[in-house]
């Protein structure tokens, strides 16, 4: 009898913690930008806008293949598919089920940098790096789109490798890791080439040095990294960036008659900048470099390489995207640039079948069915889900997790592309404590990120963007409501400016909330330069 009572009282108990959880519900989430059109012949970059740093290509026939970095988002790894190197659309995630990789309790810049896809006997490789994850791994698949196999974890240290089968049957990895002795200035790195057997799926153990510093030891050269290598007729080619992934960033080239080396420079490095052009020019591409190359059907090449469109300043909240340039050849070296060229905003298209393009200016999810390969979401999902795509709606149950936490917020969303761009939602919410919170959260990491959403009675607007502010964000704005029922809310973004505007159930037109904001701070160069903002449904609360 006392058994029997104690069992009804433990279920009530889990039926009232059950019907504690808090929910709340977006019937859509919209994304509109003032998109700049190439004309006939041209296309626009980048190519990939939004944050997608680090890209790797590699061609298949008639189809191009790129996979960029994700640090700590997932799914991590997204693979993009392109039969005309211009139009691009995600086609999957290479690591896309929980098991894979843990991010659990790190931060956003950490995780998944600079992956290397390669195609080889009818197999898709792709090695990366998971930083305070695991160290380097490999993974494959038959199809692109996945599923790609479980992490093969390789035994030797560094980041950004790539790999490189060579026409005699062999396979090796280039990466970047500490120099053979004592560094001698921060930023002080080496290249590496070492043995990969991939049937065994192991290192060899002896490795080389290809280079240590970067093209002029002199100068001191900071953190040569991303190597590719490529055999061009009778040469290997070694490509590195150099200088780190800032507005000082630069590509650099030099070849060997034998693939491990000596490898000598090219005679006008670095073969991509922008850091010796003037600050004051318009339309400025910064950052450029961390380039990887592929040759056409026609002979022609083409490279694939990550800058940033600042703003203001280094300031961009996209982060680092992925741009397309053709690469020419003179005298045995590939140049994608002339010293002094600016980044041509939009070059003449190379000549390929076309491909169609994602919705990447203006596109509206109506939540009916499975969120897209688009969605990101923070670290690894636990064991509960945190949102659900349910009768047209997608069902965000709160949690105790704040943005600025190293938990798993309840927050799924998309990149942000375009410098103006507005993200709109109408979402059915009800606060049943202090503290409780939903509405549309854009982060770029834990300290940096701005969230509007709805409280009991009021639409409020917290933004982060610095460690001593609370992990959830200090009150920069806020707005009465009249009425408890569902509101439509805008986000609107204009270079470093923002703006939130509410419109409650049956009101025709919008409310801003506060003023303008600034949000320059939100920049990625404010932010660890690694990642771009991400915006999406989100919901908090603090608990019983």
């Amino acid at each position: 009898m006392i058994a029997a009572a104690l069992a009804l009282t433990v279920s009530a108990a889990a039926q009232g913690a059950a019907a504690r959880d808090v929910v709340a519900s977006f019937d859509w989430l919209a994304y509109e930008s003032a998109d700049a059109k190439a004309s006939e012949g041209r296309y626009a970059n980048p190519v990939i806008p939004g944050f997608h740093p680090d890209p790797s290509i590699v061609r298949v026939g008639r189809d191009f293949y790129a996979v960029t970095s994700t640090f700590s988002w997932y799914p991590g790894l997204p693979i993009l598919h392109s039969t005309d190197l211009v139009n691009w659309r995600i086609i999957g995630n290479a690591i896309d089920r929980p098991g894979m990789l843990d991010f659990s309790g790190i931060g956003t810049n950490r995780g998944l940098f600079a992956p290397a896809i390669t195609h080889h006997d009818g197999r898709f490789w792709i090695v990366n790096t998971c930083i305070e994850c695991g160290g380097n791994f490999v993974i494959t698949a038959e199809d692109p789109a996945g599923p790609w196999s479980d992490p093969v974890w390789l035994d030797f240290g560094g980041i950004d490798p790539s790999l490189f089968f060579a026409e005699d049957g062999t396979a090796w990895i280039v990466y970047n890791d500490a120099p053979p002795g004592p560094p001698e200035y921060e930023g002080h790195r080496a290249l590496w080439l070492q043995q990969f057997d991939p049937v065994a799926m192991k290192m060899l153990p002896k490795r080389t040095l290809l280079r240590d510093k970067g093209v002029d030891p002199a100068t001191k050269p900071v953190w040569a990294e991303g190597p590719h290598i490529y055999k061009v007729g009778d040469w290997y080619y070694l490509l590195t960036a150099e200088g780190g992934t800032a507005d000082q960033h630069s590509q650099t080239i030099y070849r060997s008659r034998s693939l491990q080396g000596p490898y000598v420079p090219g005679p006008n490095n670095p073969i991509l900048t922008q850091r010796d052009l003037p600050a004051n020019r318009p339309a400025r591409i910064e950052a450029t470099g961390h380039a990887d190359l592929v040759q056409l059907d026609d002979g022609s090449w083409w490279g694939v390489f990550l800058a940033t469109r600042p703003f203001a300043g280094q300031s961009t909240l996209m982060g680092r995207e992925t741009f397309l340039l053709p690469v020419t050849w003179k005298d045995g070296w590939p140049q994608f640039l002339p010293k002094g060229a600016p980044v041509p905003l939009t070059p003449a298209a190379p000549k390929l079948p076309a491909s169609s393009a994602a919705a990447w200016s203006n596109w509206r999810e109506e939540f009916v069915s499975p969120l897209s390969n688009e969605w990101l979401a923070l670290r690894t999902p636990g064991a509960a889900p945190q949102w659900e795509v349910r009768d047209g709606a997608l069902e965000v149950t709160a949690g105790p997790a704040a943005p600025g936490s190293m938990a798993r917020p309840a927050f799924t969303g998309q990149r942000l592309r375009h410098h103006k761009a507005a993200f709109t939602t109408r979402l059915a919410f009800t606060p049943e404590r202090r503290g409780d919170f939903a509405g549309l959260l854009a982060f770029m990491d834990e300290t940096h990120f701005l969230a509007a959403g709805k409280e009991q009675g009021r639409i409020v607007v917290r933004l982060r963007t610095s460690a001593s502010d609370w992990a959830g964000g200090k009150e920069v704005a806020s707005a009465p409501l009249e009425t408890n029922g569902p509101v439509e809310l805008k986000l609107s973004l204009d270079g470093g400016t923002a703006a939130v505007f509410v419109r409650e159930e049956g009101a025709t037109a919008w409310r801003q909330v506060g003023g303008p904001i600034n949000v320059e701070p939100l920049a990625s160069v404010y932010a660890g330069l690694f990642t771009g903002l991400v915006v999406g449904p989100y919901a908090y609360s603090p608990g019983p």
